[in-house]
């Protein structure tokens, strides 16, 4: 079986997907602007072991606009991101993670899975290697397809300092 594993250092604002051991692919995120954070409604990334609970968005072309998980039918541009200003734009795919240690990203007010953290796609032009996130973690749009591609749900995610 070929072990798969991503890790997203919050410090380097870089992911790494780990295969049979080896970084098999690594591309830069950027996490949350508020820091790393664990509690419901800080808008941190959360840290520790996390896992891919769904992968949604397959097939969905690159630029593909989602609200609460779901494709609205929009394909990102810069002149809909001037029409609706306020939008925290989540494009393309969507990793879904849910935590695996109890007390620390699960369970309670420090649940990830009830945070609605991903791993997603951006609107290119934002910047990335910089904290700017509304606590998920930002990839490019090829980045996020690649990624998506290569990852199966279940497999463990590192979010470290």
């Amino acid at each position: 079986m070929d072990e798969r594993m991503v890790r997203v250092s919050l410090s380097g604002q870089r992911l790494v997907l780990i295969r049979g051991g080896r970084a098999a692919f690594e591309c830069p995120v950027s996490t949350a602007r508020n820091g790393p954070g664990e509690r419901y409604g800080s808008e941190c990334t959360p840290r520790g072991w996390h896992r891919i609970r769904l992968r949604i968005g397959a097939g969905c072309p690159p630029g593909t606009v989602f609200v609460a998980r779901r494709p609205t039918g929009e394909r990102y541009t810069p002149q809909l991101r001037r029409r609706f200003p306020e939008r925290d734009w989540i494009l393309t795919r969507i990793l879904w993670l849910t935590g695996l240690e109890p007390g620390r990203n699960r369970g309670g007010d420090v649940d990830t899975l009830r945070r609605f953290i991903y791993i997603h796609g951006c609107p290119d032009e934002d910047p990335l290697g910089i904290p700017g996130s509304h606590g998920c973690v930002k990839l490019r749009n090829a980045d996020v397809i690649r990624l998506f591609d290569a990852v199966r749900a279940g497999d463990r995610v590192l979010i470290e300092e």
